[in-house]
């Protein structure tokens, strides 16, 4: 009967060891996108506005899957449950990169409340919509809490901050940031271990100085936060640079960045 029992010890041993490489990292991480209509794959009909986000896999080796949403802020992707699928899909070893501002602003304390205005504040303030009346929290906070359970399951995370609006509108280069830009950079900073920022918005500024007034009001053919195909393509182009270059230090999709990428700025 012991040596009965030794064989079952060693066999159940042998199971587990089995078992234990499918809990390892991957070899080939997927990278998710969380982002709003400047990251999304556009739904206009003439094909005249895109994202940036469906041109990222031209400038990195590993799959990317693109889950931006238009119109969607930090605030309305959590509430929708967007983060928790992506949650749902990521594998140990897989990167998130997450990107809102555009439709981050405005207060949610009034009766016409639009859902996707976040508190504002940069720790763990809160609000109440004057619409429904449910507790709203910073633009920190929901990135924070997404990203932390990323992190949980073995992920790691980018935080970025958004692309700019034209920075020639009007004929004269502005260099002046929206305030979520800061908040993404201190969002990535207090995430802690398993997270980094790249400042998305300086690394596309660097390529609108370099490209001129008439070349970047080009690439904006309807209003001027939405780009054409071309200027979406720049800023996957920019941000794969920033990456390369290490604009704001290491992260982990450094070792998937395509050799040959063009230089934008």
């Amino acid at each position: 009967m012991k040596f009965t029992s030794e064989l079952c010890v060693a066999a159940s041993f042998a199971l587990t060891a089995l078992a234990i490489p499918v809990m390892e990292k991957r070899a080939t991480p997927t990278i998710y996108l969380a982002g709003d209509s400047t990251m999304a794959k556009s739904g206009a009909n003439d094909g005249s506005t895109d994202g940036w986000g469906p041109y990222l896999s031209r400038y990195v080796t590993v799959p990317v899957v693109n889950k931006a949403i238009g119109g969607r802020s930090a605030r309305s992707y959590s509430n929708e449950g967007r983060f928790t699928e992506i949650a749902n899909l990521v594998k140990s070893g897989d990167i998130v990169v997450i990107e809102f501002g555009h439709n981050d602003g405005g207060s949610p304390n009034s009766a016409s409340d639009n859902g996707r205005s976040d508190c504002p504040g940069t720790g763990e303030e809160t609000c109440t919509s004057g619409k429904d009346g449910s507790t709203v929290y910073t633009f920190g906070h929901y990135v924070k809490a997404a990203a932390k359970t990323y992190i949980a399951k073995g992920a790691t995370v980018v935080v970025s901050s958004q692309t700019p609006n034209n920075l020639w509108e009007g004929g004269s280069f502005s260099t002046s940031a929206p305030r979520f830009v800061a908040y993404a950079a201190q969002a990535g900073k207090e995430v802690g271990s398993g997270a980094s920022f790249v400042d998305h918005f300086q690394a596309v500024l660097n390529a609108y100085r370099k490209l001129g007034n008439a070349g970047t009001n080009a690439l904006y053919p309807k209003d001027h936060t939405h780009t054409s195909p071309a200027g979406a393509d720049l800023s996957a182009q920019a941000f794969a640079q920033a990456i390369k270059l290490k604009l704001n230090g290491t992260t982990p999709i450094a070792p998937y960045v395509e050799a040959g990428n063009p230089t934008v700025w």
